[in-house]
């Protein structure tokens, strides 16, 4: 909400700053968003006398110009404005001035031969005004030498604010200068709405024509004839102030609309008499009716949407925008003004279904003030009968103001309970009343009424909320919170602590972390598992993502195939967040999952990089789950996995028959297809939420132990049959003795004639680590027979002699 100095002093009586209210305005609540002048722009722009002004012996549409800026010293500047004369007082712009109308810094020239050290500048290079026929022309009484800006008025300081959607009274002046009053930065001007007195009946008139009687979408509708106007350009002290806003002033009709809106946060339209047939009323629009807008646009229109029309079809859209059949122009001389009350929830969804946005819009959507919708149509009357002429008809009206009459009760001590401020009774009254609030009650509890242009309040604590930030918030003391303990503990839960460490963790394995859509287009949510329809959005953002997702890889893989397809080779993409392969709470789940697609290795003439397989990917649910505090020495590996992954190349990593903690492997050519995607890619899925939860809570690691004694390693190898994993092989052998045994490490795999078809050697190295003693030739011994014996038990495996 952007406004000038001048213009809040037209409705607020003060000698305050610009910069002392725009504290305030903070201070209550308006945060301020920027504070500019424009004459700081304008500082080296001085009032200058053209001494002399020749013509340019080089060129016809050139003069050249000896102009004095107030020194006393002739300056010359090659000026070819055709204004240009001797005698006459200009605005000058000295070598090294930024001007702001061109975007350039003025450098001193030769132009055809005539040196020019400066400019005499016209309106529109200042940015004043579209005029650049001439140079600008002061009176003969201008003070030469003095700073333009400051001699034209132009130090106005622009005030712009932050407005919150529950504030929508304070999107007009004269609701800011209301909230400045009661926070004691002046006197609030009364509000001159006194009717206009009407000389004839009006012509056209208005009705609400909705169906059933439900006159919600538009319930009070006010409007009146203006006959015999000229409709030529509004003042300058109007287009000042628009101007300064960002406003392009139009005409005297238009510029009292859109001031309207910025002054009063009362949106209004003006339609071209002469255009209109018939009566002007409200109603629904009929599905597939057809407006063009102001804006030059044409929209179709929907049954659920407002429009203002007369007997030939809409002429506007309600609370939104004017239409181009019955808008006003400068031929203008007979106009109809509308001021009505349109329902802000079938105005906001208007705007959204055409994607039309407009100030209208902005404040009808949060709710303007419905009792100045008369007093509105009042002051903008006076405003087109004082600029441009004419006569106003008796004003008509249809409904009537849809008035909540609201009262909210206030207990007197509840400002010290709920804000811990304490202010006397009668203070806490008075700033309720200087805001617009009508009390009555006692030094213990009063009833306040609320006024109209406060649709944000409704009970006691929004009172207190109003008294508080008027008596000033920065009037709070403060109060340190007191510390319950010597040493806070830890806030974050297991599960919480555990998402950081899964990306952390992945991260260090040289993974990027990725956050994709929790959406997924159905076609890829069944490949996943998922696609059912309890798992379908009702109101999906888009069509391709209709589907809550069932797995993480299908939103990496896909962000892989566009890097993929910008030449992005080699990826490592990780993501932790939520899956959803159930419609209960119970069944979402927390997952760390990650693909690698291309080669891993070094980039080396003496090593050759490889194509990653599903033992990278094993690698990683390793490491992760590690980390995130998983008994890795306790899982088990199952050579199975969902259909998504390539059969005979997944893993499933469980700790127990049931707990499956992770799974992991080469993705299913279909995927890839579905993805076009081009391989090798693997990628693993690890359930956090499927993670133990330690007994123990400890954040700090039990202290390192390290033995003292020499370790022993024997080799060992076994024949068992193809079938058997490796996983089972170790986990005999590291259970023989399990107080001795600390390491088992697979070393070598053989296959061929000399085992037998169907069989495979495997050889592991058992690392012994005692704790108490040096192991003997014979404990050694007795330890090894425990391996052998523990592994053929398990395995059936015999020992390779």
């Amino acid at each position: 909400m952007k406004f000038t100095l001048s213009w809040l002093n037209s409705f607020l009586d003060t000698d305050a700053s610009a910069e002392e209210i725009a504290d305030k305005l903070t201070m209550i609540g308006l945060e301020l968003e920027s504070l500019t002048n424009p004459a700081d722009a304008l500082k080296p722009f001085v009032i200058a006398k053209v001494l002399e002004a020749k013509q340019h012996p080089n060129a016809d549409r050139l003069r050249v110009c000896q102009v004095d800026p107030g020194t006393g010293e002739a300056i010359q500047v090659v000026c070819g404005a055709p204004n240009a004369r001797s005698g006459m007082i200009g605005v000058f712009a000295p070598v090294g001035s930024y001007v702001p109308g061109t975007g350039i810094e003025l450098k001193a020239g030769n132009l055809r031969g005539e040196a020019s050290n400066g400019m005499l500048v016209s309106e529109r290079e200042l940015m004043l005004s579209d005029d650049h026929e001439g140079i600008i022309d002061l009176p003969d009484d201008a003070p030469v030498g003095t700073p333009y800006a400051t001699w034209a008025g132009l130090d106005d300081p622009v005030i712009d604010i932050g407005v919150t959607p529950n504030r929508p009274d304070a999107l007009g002046v004269y609701g800011i200068a209301r909230d400045l009053a009661a926070a004691g930065m002046g006197t609030l001007k009364p509000l001159d709405a006194t009717p206009v007195e009407g000389a004839f009946k009006s012509p056209i008139g208005v009705e609400l024509r909705f169906a059933d009687g439900d006159t919600s979408p538009c319930p009070h509708f006010v409007g009146r004839y203006i006959r015999g106007i000229k409709n030529g350009p509004s003042p300058a002290w109007m287009q000042k102030r628009l101007r300064a806003i960002g406003l392009r002033p139009i005409s005297a009709l238009v510029d009292v609309t859109n001031y309207m809106t910025i002054a009063y946060g009362r949106p209004l339209h003006v339609f071209d008499a002469a255009k209109v047939k018939g009566t002007i009323h409200a109603r629904l629009a009929k599905p597939g009716e057809t407006i063009e807008a102001l804006d030059g646009r044409t929209y179709t229109l929907d049954g659920t949407m407002t429009v203002i029309a007369d007997d030939s079809g809409p002429e506007g859209l309600a609370g939104v925008m004017g239409g181009e059949a019955s808008g006003v122009s400068e031929t203008t001389t007979d106009v109809f003004l509308e001021s009505a009350y349109f329902d802000p929830i079938r105005t906001a969804s208007t705007g959204r279904k055409l994607n039309l946005l407009s100030d209208a819009r902005y404040r009808f959507e949060r709710g303007i003030d419905p009792a100045f919708t008369e007093p509105g149509a009042e002051i903008a009357t006076r405003l087109i009968l004082e600029m441009c002429g004419g006569e106003a008809s008796e004003i008509v009206i249809a409904g009537e103001a849809p008035l909540r009459n609201a009262n909210a009760r206030l207990r007197m001590n509840r400002v010290t309970t709920l804000a811990g401020v304490e202010i006397a009774p009668r203070a806490q009254v008075d700033i309720l009343e200087s805001l617009g609030f009508a009390v009555a009650g006692t030094d213990e509890e009063i009833v306040a009424s609320i006024p109209s242009w406060r649709p944000d309040v409704n009970g006691e604590a929004d009172l207190v909320e109003e008294i508080v930030r008027i008596h000033g918030l920065e009037k709070i003391a403060h109060v340190m919170l007191p510390r319950t303990e010597a040493v806070t503990k830890p806030k974050l839960s297991v599960q919480q602590r555990r998402r950081f460490k899964a990306a952390r963790a992945l991260a260090s394995r040289g993974f990027n972390e990725a956050v994709t859509w929790s959406f997924l287009p159905s076609d890829q949510a069944r490949l996943f598992g998922g696609g059912e329809d309890l798992l379908a959005l009702d109101n999906p953002i888009s069509t391709e993502l209709s589907d809550m997702r069932p797995s993480l890889l299908a939103g990496l893989i896909a962000a892989v195939s566009r890097n993929a397809d910008r030449g992005t080779e080699t990826q490592a993409l990780c993501e932790v967040g939520q899956v959803y392969p159930g419609d209960r709470p119970e069944d979402e789940r927390l997952h760390a999952s990650g693909i690698r697609l291309g080669v891993t290795g070094p980039r080396s003439a003496l090593q050759a990089p490889r194509d990653v397989d599903l033992f990278d990917a094993k690698a990683d649910v390793l490491a992760a789950l590690e980390l995130l505090g998983a008994p890795v020495d306790k899982v088990q590996v199952q050579a199975e996995g969902p259909s998504w992954y390539h059969p005979g190349r997944v893993g499933t990593v469980t700790l127990g028959p049931k707990n499956k903690l992770a799974t992991f492997g080469e993705l299913h050519p279909h995927v890839l297809e579905a993805f076009d995607v081009s391989g090798p890619l693997v990628g693993f899925e690890i359930d956090i939420d499927a993670i133990p939860v330690p007994k123990s809570q400890r954040a700090a690691r039990a202290a390192l132990k390290i033995s003292g004694y020499q370790t022993v390693r024997r080799d060992f190898a076994f024949v068992i049959e193809d079938s058997v994993p490796a996983e089972k092989l170790v986990r005999a052998a590291k259970g023989a003795e399990k107080s001795l045994i600390t390491q088992v490490n697979v070393f070598d795999v053989f296959r061929g004639a000399a085992i037998g078809e169907g069989y495979k050697s495997i050889a592991i190295e058992v690392t012994l680590t005692p704790e108490d003693r040096t192991l003997t030739e014979a404990e050694i011994e007795a330890v090894s027979s425990r391996v052998v014996q523990a592994v053929e038990k398990a395995t059936g495996g015999q020992l390779r002699r």
